[in-house]
């Protein structure tokens, strides 16, 4: 026994001296090691993608953001609903994004500071493949910096109350301890310097990334389908250009704001420059995409990426029919489009229905209208997997019939799937679903509306192939309106009156894509318009007779609701962090 418990001294002994003379392992690893390990450094980079929403509505509660315009409402009384309502404030945004930017700042800084370094190796066995991974995810890093910077110029660009127009705050590097304590370094930048830098990314991203990817190739091949590449960048920077030139985000030396919906040029040179940038930044994106192939209902749930998506996401699941059809279809009628947003679809002969040429009928009104009516909505009448919608006083998917139905007479139909069966209660199903971030049709939009604005509706920039005018007619002939006489006129009539024609363009085309909320903003168009719904009543011959009634008001009345607040939390760190106008 005494034997046993000497050994056992020695032994703690030398373990003793082991532990004073050699580091222990502790199954941790250094940072130099750490970020040497190329799936680990990768994966800051992959975070930045990992958080840009796969959902259209994921960003916004579970809503889309047309719910808060005069698009459509929504029947979740949530976040949207309260912005929708005139609620949104200083400390409730549920649409601003800053923390979320400002962290994938963080990982894309890392990622340039760390992972391009010779301690990370991507192939141990191929230098060339080794290298041309780190020019393109060096392109990826200089791309999603440019993506995340316009998300938060779109969400929180805007005046101030001196007339300044302002961006964000821009971040080149990941902060040390003491740069980050240093608060009242941090201020926004200028909104025109936001704009150069988002654009001089784009352009760092040009050089680096392939034209697209496909084939086999582990680098460029077709797996990583969904990553950036040379034309979603001119995408997103055909997109940043007409933000950088719409009025709203002007100085008050270019344009002031006088009120809802009323500005006044002050600087047409300056003005005119900014459209003339947007539209050549639109040409080259064109130059590099080729044509757009529009969008259909095929393009909703189809397994392979359509042509007109140029940057998407996805997702297999049945959430948004959970979310959307109607409650007799075992779903939760969320949204429910305008009749301010039909209004808007003109008939199939090209003449908006407050045109007597359009030949509208308002005893009915769904007959000999724009083809996308019926892919963007569905209403009374049209089937919605092998039963009609019945949205009539005392109709199965009426608000008589159950009153959490739709409350303007209107249920969703772009982006659902009705593969038979999906929200069945005891056996659902799923399909495929995208959400498209960058489309074809968009660049030539953005085209249509810079090239009106710099050169008027039948103009030309330098380089450019097809005028304001040609654009739209070529976007409503591939829609399936062939007759362009009323865009023509409007055409002739001027920049003013073909600006409306392009609006609608947008609206109409774009319907929750959740564009139509920044849109508004960035135009400066009213605000407080009410929203819309139809009251429809059967008559005993079976004949319908349409009655509209006002569903739900828009309280933006003050200009300040042009633009987001910069969130409390923030401004109270630093004096110097200015708020936009009226906030």
């Amino acid at each position: 026994m005494k034997k046993l418990l000497f050994i056992s001294f020695v032994i703690l002994g030398f373990s003793s001296c082991n532990m004073d003379l050699e580091p222990v392992i502790d199954n941790t690893y250094g940072d130099d090691f750490a970020f040497g390990l190329p799936v680990r450094t990768e994966g800051f980079l992959m975070n930045a993608y990992a958080n840009i929403p796969n959902t259209v509505t994921s960003a916004y509660s579970g809503d889309f953001l047309d719910a808060a315009t005069d698009n459509a409402v929504t029947n979740n009384f949530g976040a949207i609903y309260r912005v929708g309502s005139g609620g949104l404030t200083v400390q409730t945004d549920p649409i601003g994004g800053w923390d979320n930017a400002y962290n994938q700042f963080r990982n894309i800084h890392i990622f340039l500071e760390r992972g391009l370094g010779p301690n990370v190796i991507y192939n141990l066995n191929d230098p060339d493949a080794d290298m041309a991974k780190r020019i393109n995810l060096k392109g990826e890093a200089f791309f999603l910096r440019a993506w995340w910077g316009f998300q938060l110029l779109q969400q929180f660009g805007g005046k101030t109350n001196t007339g300044e127009a302002l961006g964000y705050a821009i971040v080149l590097n990941s902060l040390s301890s003491e740069e980050a304590a240093d608060l009242d370094s941090f201020s926004r930048n200028t909104y025109e310097e936001c704009v150069a830098q988002i654009t001089q990314d784009l352009d760092s991203a040009f050089l680096y990334l392939p034209f697209e990817y496909s084939g086999n190739d582990p680098i460029f091949g077709i797996q990583n389908l969904g990553r950036a590449n040379k034309q979603t960048t001119l995408a997103l920077k055909a997109r940043l250009g007409i933000y950088a030139a719409s009025p709203a985000y002007q100085p008050d030396d270019v344009v002031r704001l006088d009120g809802m919906g009323q500005y006044s040029v002050v600087n047409g040179q300056s003005f005119q420059d900014k459209w003339v940038r947007a539209a050549e930044y639109a040409q080259e994106a064109i130059e590099l995409i080729g044509d757009f192939s529009g969008l259909t209902p095929n393009d909703f749930n189809a397994n392979i990426t359509p042509q007109e998506f140029l940057f998407r996401n996805y997702h297999n699941d049945r959430a948004l029919e959970v979310q959307n059809y109607p409650i007799r279809q075992f779903g939760n009628a969320r949204l429910g489009p305008s009749q301010n947003l039909v209004n808007s679809f003109p008939m199939a002969n090209g003449y908006p229905i407050s045109d007597p040429r359009s030949n509208f009928d308002p005893n009915n009104p769904y007959e000999g209208r724009d083809p996308r009516l019926a892919w963007t909505v569905l209403y009374n009448g049209v089937e919605l997997n092998g039963s009609p919608i019945e949205v009539f006083e005392g109709g199965r998917d009426s608000r008589s019939s159950n009153p959490q139905n739709t409350r303007t007479g209107y249920y969703l139909r772009k982006w659902l799937s009705v593969q038979p069966g999906l929200t069945d209660v005891e056996n659902p199903g799923n399909d495929h679903h995208y959400h498209v971030l960058l489309r074809r049709t968009e660049v030539f939009l953005n085209l249509a509306e810079a090239s009106n604005e710099a050169y008027g509706p039948m103009g030309f920039g330098p380089g450019q192939s097809q005028s304001a005018l040609e654009i739209i007619k070529s976007i409503r002939s591939n829609a399936g309106i062939q007759n362009h006489s009323y865009i023509e006129e409007m055409a002739a009539a001027g920049k003013e009156e073909f600006r409306k024609v392009i609006q609608n363009e947008r609206r109409i085309e774009l319907a929750f894509e959740n564009h139509r909320y920044f849109d508004m903003r960035r135009w400066l168009l009213p605000l407080n318009e009410d929203v819309m719904g139809v009251m429809i009543n059967q008559e005993e011959d079976g004949e319908f007779n349409y009655d509209y009634v006002s569903v739900e008001k828009r309280n933006f009345n003050e200009v300040k609701y042009y633009y987001l607040p910069i969130p409390y939390n923030e401004v109270v760190k630093s004096q110097n962090l200015v708020n936009n106008l009226g906030w």
